[in-house]
């Protein structure tokens, strides 16, 4: 039994120890101490707690005081930072699997073997960049967002290719997977995983792949005007034939769903577009995505999470309440999934109360002195709301550059910013480095409530208040071309 937890706890220090060096800094190993002691009072073979397993970690900057631990969507625990912004808890009996953890508004993945003990260092605001698991179970993790990293930096290089010919696009992007296949088999060999964590490894891989053939003819008709269609290989498209679409164990795993995504957005795609206006043409597309997901799909799980998935894209585009109505009517003959209904149901009211002429939601907003401010008095006639975040640095400028610019050619205009996904005191951080002037500046506290209440999902929507105080558009894109014939 001595001998037994000596070997955990020998293997767990050499993690720190290891950690340590990679970071460079003391103070680690004076975090993890009393996590060694916790893993030292579980018995022999974890005799009696077969399913014990820990999680904690640390969170620089923090946007707020919790992570929370879910699985599915759905939160297993809430961890309260302490005062050193860390957490830590045991859970008795935690099943092997795929969790996410989550400091809002970002999240990530992290799987559990049987008793992994895992660590976690995220700083927010450089929040996946700066992941690192430490302790039993690392290996797995770390390779996880190894992969997810490359896939995200792919990610952008792979635009370019997407103008190319097919067969310089099929040769970068086989060059490209045989590289990672290679990663990925030296990977398993040396951390040795099993198979139920393979199904994930795999998926990264794999549909990272899959979802660069299903964009190409999409971005290559966009970006070049050729339509490739007719013109791509017959087998093209054979490896859709491998893939397994009612895995219930992937249905929340961001690189299936997106896959399924692109996929359906290709497959649903109607050639025959010049017979309908834009708004009409999305309408279409989208309740075909959806009726092409209820054939395919036969799992009620899996294809109720593809059904949402297209309707929260869907709905939160540019409005047509008209064509909403008749969306939401096709939605709700093919799903299934009552709980999720009533979030897609909850989020067509809240577009309902942003129609034209209605008045808008309020919402708990404060101004730079951090005093509370009402709607009221900043929904005055011939008012632009417009948003940003510090987390999209290039966003801010350009937003606040664009709105100096509308209001010397609309000074009638009041233009009001609002601040989301910030903490206060990075909010007025940011204020003092660029001192904006001529924008009234507010903050919203609670995310979640101007998401729901204004539907906000973008950070370039705009909301504009007419002459008579009442909404006028309320999904306008200010970066849009036709944006200024709003103020007119």
């Amino acid at each position: 039994m001595l001998n037994n937890k000596i070997h955990y706890i020998e293997i767990f220090l050499l993690t720190i120890f290891e950690f340590m060096h990679s970071l460079r800094s003391i103070k680690f190993f004076i975090f993890f101490l009393p996590f060694i002691t916790v893993l030292s009072s579980c018995r022999s073979e974890f005799k009696g707690c077969e399913y014990v397993a820990y999680f904690g970690g640390e969170v620089v900057n923090p946007n707020n005081p919790y992570v929370l631990f879910c699985k599915d969507n759905e939160v297993i625990d809430s961890l309260k930072l302490d005062e050193n912004n860390r957490f830590f808890t045991q859970f008795d009996s935690l099943a092997p699997g795929l969790y996410t953890f989550k400091h809002e508004p970002e999240y990530q993945y992290v799987y559990f073997d049987k008793n992994d003990s895992i660590m976690v260092r995220v700083n927010s605001r450089d929040f996946d960049e700066s992941i690192i698991f430490c302790g039993r179970g690392e290996e797995k993790n770390n390779f996880l967002m190894e992969i997810y990293l490359k896939n995200e930096k792919d990610k952008y290089k792979m635009f370019d290719y997407f103008d190319d010919n097919f067969d310089n696009f099929s040769k970068e992007i086989d060059s490209n997977f045989a590289n990672e296949t290679t990663f990925y088999n030296t990977k398993k060999q040396e951390i040795k995983w099993n198979e139920d964590f393979d199904v994930f490894a795999k998926a990264a891989l794999d549909f990272n792949y899959y979802s660069k053939k299903e964009l190409y003819p999409l971005v290559h008709k966009i970006r070049t005007g050729e339509d490739l269609i007719d013109k791509l290989p017959a087998n093209y498209y054979d490896y859709r034939k491998t893939i397994d679409f009612n895995n219930v164990g992937l249905s929340n795993y961001a690189p299936y769903v997106m896959y399924l995504s692109h996929m359906l957005n290709n497959m649903g795609t109607i050639n025959y577009h010049n017979h309908f206006s834009e708004k009409d043409l999305a309408l279409k597309t989208n309740i075909n995505k959806m009726t092409i997901a209820d054939t395919l799909i036969k799992n009620q799980k899996v294809k109720n999470n593809i059904l949402n998935n297209i309707a929260f894209t869907y709905l939160l585009e540019d409005q047509n309440m008209s064509n909403n109505n008749t969306f939401l009517t096709s939605y709700k003959k093919l799903s299934t999934d009552k709980s999720k209904k009533n979030e897609i149901i909850t989020l067509c009211n809240a577009i309902q109360m942003l129609k034209v002429g209605g008045t808008l939601p309020e919402v708990p907003l404060i101004n730079t002195n951090g005093n509370p401010v009402s709607l009221s008095t900043l929904t005055k006639p011939n008012t632009v709301f417009f948003f940003w975040t510090k987390n999209a640095k290039s966003h801010l400028e350009a937003v606040h550059l664009k709105i100096m610019t509308l209001k010397s050619k609309f000074p009638q205009y009041n233009f009001v910013a609002v601040n989301v996904n910030d903490s206060e005191e990075d909010w007025k951080a940011t204020l003092d480095n660029y001192k904006f002037k001529g924008i009234t500046e507010v903050h919203c506290s609670n995310f979640e409530m101007i998401k729901n209440k204004w539907a906000i999902n973008k950070i370039h929507r705009t909301i504009i208040i007419d002459n008579k105080g009442v909404i006028k558009n309320a999904f306008a894109n200010i970066f849009d071309s036709q944006f200024e014939d709003n103020l007119k």
